[in-house]
């Protein structure tokens, strides 16, 4: 199984996500078994002018994946509407697959990941054997890592971190309150444009997916990887929690006026996978958010907790964050503008203010009273 995660330019000059899937009219033309002095290929055409493509090398004893090569075609409406750049499009990456034993069958249900420009590729339930020997397909197994069990006991989730929030109602016991679901850990995340340093991001995230029970998944930055792009006007962080929990944010630059330019988030695309199978468990996205701007050349900087909507079943919280998109120098943030919850020193004065207002109308109030009783008074006299 396999699918395919683009991001792509509108003509609009936004950036958009596409998702590829294989469609059920597959051809495998050009593929070829190979031999002793030529690699094998597996070569498969899906879709619109869509074709993926693996070839492998062996020794004496192994043999391995060794470059995949990956072409949408962006003529495809269906899929990608309003693409600026029209045609075939090529992804050339390095295989990871480890070296397998001749007449060894590989496997693997576990979901894999290769990332490359602006494509993630996923495959799931893999089973694939190259130059098979004499026509008789191998009776071994060589398991991918994923699928390969630690030492140490674990119970495979189907989503990372996740808390389930019920309610308990057993009678006549008393009922038990839901666990409280700490705030998640803060992680640095970075992105690189050759050797120096061109996005940084400090934050902690958590989802809210609402199903027949909420779901409250803390993202864990001790496995969390970044990937993404760099650009003079759009960046893209792209965030992947144990191949569960992908996350994309997209940020824009917009002229604030005719000499002043700001940045800001524009998008933000949630995937969530099944660790064991690769099943699509929810997929979100939306690319309307005006939020986090800042101008260009500095960072934003919210410590209070956010909440960004993604739809009406998914949200992302962010506590701690700190973001600069561009123009990163010396791989450190520039001076940060605080969002309003941060901002204390304004709330000060207005209660103080208030307070003062108040006071200041009852000495009124007061006085006036006073001074009647005492007109009064006086005319009784």
């Amino acid at each position: 199984m396999m699918r395919f995660l683009i991001t792509y330019e509108t003509n609009s000059s936004d950036y958009k996500n596409a998702s590829l899937n294989l469609s059920s009219n597959v051809t495998h033309n050009g593929s070829v078994c190979g031999n002793d002095t030529q690699a094998a290929l597996l070569a498969v055409q899906f879709g619109e002018g869509h074709s993926w493509s693996i070839n492998f090398t062996r020794t004496n004893e192994t043999y391995q994946g060794d470059v995949v090569m990956f072409t949408y075609n962006t003529n495809d409406t269906a899929v990608f509407p309003d693409a600026k750049r029209k045609g075939p499009v090529t992804i050339v990456v390095k295989d990871t697959m480890l070296p397998v034993q001749l007449n060894n069958v590989f496997v693997c249900h576990s979901t894999e990941f290769l990332e490359a420009e602006n494509v993630t590729q996923m495959f799931w339930n893999v089973t694939v054997q190259a130059f098979v020997q004499n026509g008789t397909i191998g009776k071994n197994e060589s398991r991918c890592r994923a699928d390969t069990p630690t030492s140490a006991p674990t119970v495979p989730p189907t989503i990372a971190n996740v808390t389930t929030v019920t309610t308990t109602t057993l009678s006549p016991a008393p009922t038990t309150p839901p666990k409280p679901v700490e705030n998640p850990d803060t992680g640095n995340y970075s992105l690189k444009s050759g050797n120096k340093t061109c996005l940084l991001a400090t934050v902690g995230l958590q989802l809210n997916v609402s199903q027949e029970k909420p779901l409250l998944i803390n993202i864990n930055p001790k496995t969390t990887s970044a990937d993404g792009t760099c650009g003079n006007t759009t960046a893209t962080l792209k965030l992947n929690d144990r191949n569960s929990t992908l996350i994309g944010f997209t940020f824009v630059v917009k002229n604030a006026s005719a000499s002043v330019q700001k940045f800001y988030l524009k998008e933000v695309n949630v995937t969530l996978l099944n660790r064991l199978n690769g099943s699509v468990i929810s997929s979100a996205d939306n690319n309307n958010f005006s939020k986090w701007d800042a101008f260009l050349g500095s960072s934003y900087m919210c410590r209070k907790e956010q909440t960004l909507q993604i739809n009406e079943h998914l949200q992302i919280h962010t506590f701690n964050l700190w973001i600069q998109p561009f123009l990163v120098k010396a791989d450190t943030f520039s001076t940060a503008q605080e969002c309003s919850l941060d901002d204390d020193n304004i709330l000060i004065p207005i209660v103080v203010g208030a307070a003062l207002a108040g006071l200041i109308a009852i000495i009124v109030v007061a006085y006036i009273i006073g001074r009647r009783k005492s007109y009064a008074g006086y005319q009784t006299l």
